[in-house]
């Protein structure tokens, strides 16, 4: 019989545990304006989810959806890991369909997580090849989460050895309020220095001084100490 939505909630019920929901709700900051303001939880851990995924891959595209639109967090990213998985094993009509579902419905991909565990995957592996423009429409996005898919999306580019777009969109992105932002900036600015440090510190002589710290701090991470002493002080 095919798989519904409910049946994977009826599942996620029974392995719901309620002070790993507590500890949750504190680490992903639901309190009244803070970024997952509202999200409630099962309290299920990641393992947990992603053994769920295999064992129900072979869920349809409509139902997974549904759960998409779950209010339970652990739902809503079990919905989006199987799209990842679905999305890496799609033939290219499959994973374009997956792609345009992914992106008609972002306004339930409302974590850093959610993002962050699909993003690269989807949005990002689709593009690689295509024309990248939407991406810049992204970041122009009121959505915090639309403009961190953006800028996550690119760490798929960086993992190819291609980082224009990374370091175009973070430069879109210098003047972001959110730390979100900031933390998502400097990480794929970090994996860029990865593959090479020549560019992302071609890139920090010219932006660190006007740079968010949170976002210059997450950038330099991996530096030697006295060079990242210097950045901090504003010597380089």
């Amino acid at each position: 019989m095919p798989i519904s939505a409910q049946e994977i909630s009826n599942v996620f019920k029974t392995l719901a545990d309620s002070s790993t929901a507590k500890h949750s709700k504190t680490f992903f900051k639901t309190g009244k304006g803070q970024y997952g303001e509202g999200d409630i939880f099962l309290g299920i851990r990641v393992p947990v989810i992603r053994k769920q995924v295999k064992k129900f891959i072979k869920i349809s595209n409509k139902e997974t959806l549904l759960i998409l639109k779950s209010p339970f967090h652990e739902e809503r990213l079990f919905a989006i890991l199987v799209l990842v998985e679905k999305f890496l094993k799609g033939c290219k009509q499959q994973q374009e369909k997956i792609y345009d579902l992914y992106l008609s419905h972002i306004k339930y991909i409302n974590n850093w997580d959610l993002v962050d565990s699909s993003a690269s995957q989807i949005v990002g592996r689709y593009l690689y090849n295509k024309n990248k423009m939407h991406l810049y429409t992204m970041v122009q996005s009121t959505n915090i989460w639309t403009r961190r898919i953006a800028i996550i999306a690119t760490l798929y580019f960086i993992k190819q050895h291609s980082f224009n777009d990374t370091l175009q969109i973070a430069t879109l992105l210098l003047n972001d309020k959110e730390d979100l932002i900031h933390k998502a900036v400097g990480w794929m600015l970090r994996e860029v220095g990865k593959r090479d440090i020549n560019i992302e510190e071609n890139f920090l002589k010219k932006h660190y001084l006007k740079m968010p710290r949170t976002m210059l701090r997450y950038s330099i991470e991996k530096f030697e100490e006295n060079k990242r002493k210097a950045y901090l002080k504003g010597t380089i």
